[in-house]
């Protein structure tokens, strides 16, 4: 599994109505793609729910990384945003895994991103495994995240380049004010033509 997302920081007094109406009679586009696990059409609207920008800010789970090169490079749709909004830095992170909620049969309405650097870990031992240990225990946070209600699905990944670990989650309503989110955002769309695929969890065991 791979994670992707761009950002797209629109000006303070843009329309957002503009980005609903491309959402709306676009969105649908990938609601078929091959190796495209999900991608949630996400807003963020200056002044709503603590946003302080106006922003278009796409996320996807991709089951295969030749079908995201595809979309990237080939010809596959993010041609469209280049040609609308010049080309933006494309993030992107290593799948540890993904978890079905309660609400996996609705249509989620927002989502939260919790993006957060991994320092370095003390290592008294010096076996080198620190990092290890905290992504078993953030694995374990996330499976109980995911039993809560309202969530559609809860997934994790890790960028280790910058060493910085996503958390994500689709709600079917709000996010809850207990969420400590970094991001919150208003989901427009949601394609998942292989929501199903992305089930299950990179598992971690810190030898001892």
């Amino acid at each position: 599994m791979y994670a992707e997302q761009y950002e797209i920081t629109l000006p303070a007094d843009y329309d957002m109505r503009i980005i609903r109406e491309r959402v709306a009679r676009a969105g649908h586009l990938l609601d078929d793609r091959a190796g495209l696990g999900l991608k949630a059409y996400l807003i963020r609207e200056r002044g709503a729910d603590g946003s302080p920008v106006n922003q278009y800010a796409p996320f996807y789970l991709w089951n295969d990384a030749g079908a995201m090169a595809h979309f990237l490079v080939g010809g596959g749709g993010f041609q469209g945003i280049v040609r609308d909004f010049g080309r933006p830095p494309v993030h992107h992170w290593t799948g540890l895994g993904a978890v079905a909620g309660p609400a996996r049969a609705t249509a989620p309405a927002a989502a939260s991103r919790h993006l957060a650097a991994l320092p370095a870990d003390p290592d008294p031992d010096a076996t080198g495994l620190g990092l290890a240990g905290r992504i078993a225990r953030e694995t374990e946070r996330l499976r109980a995240l995911a039993r809560r209600e309202g969530v559609h699905t809860a997934a994790l990944a890790l960028d280790p380049r910058d060493w910085r670990l996503l958390r994500f989650v689709l709600w079917q309503d709000a996010v809850p004010g207990d969420e400590d989110a970094t991001e919150r955002y208003e989901v427009l769309h949601l394609s998942a033509p292989g929501l199903e695929d992305l089930t299950g969890m990179t598992e971690i065991t810190v030898p001892r």
